[in-house]
């Protein structure tokens, strides 16, 4: 099925308001620290990436 113009199937990054993106960055981190041991390294690299991208989102809203 194709998508129609302005549609969120489009591929355009979703636009967050900055409270989200507190909201979302603390999900993450308590995430994080709740996996467990035996959790894959892959993932634990891509939520602390994630992690970071969304800190310096927030970084660069606040100037």
């Amino acid at each position: 099925m194709r998508s129609h113009e302005g549609q969120f199937s489009d591929n355009r990054p979703i636009r967050r308001s900055p409270q989200e993106k507190k909201r979302l960055l603390a999900e993450l981190k308590e995430t994080l620290a709740g996996m467990k041991p035996t959790a894959s390294s892959s993932l634990r690299t891509t939520l602390v990436a994630r992690i970071k991208e969304l800190e310096a989102e927030l970084a660069a809203d606040r100037r």
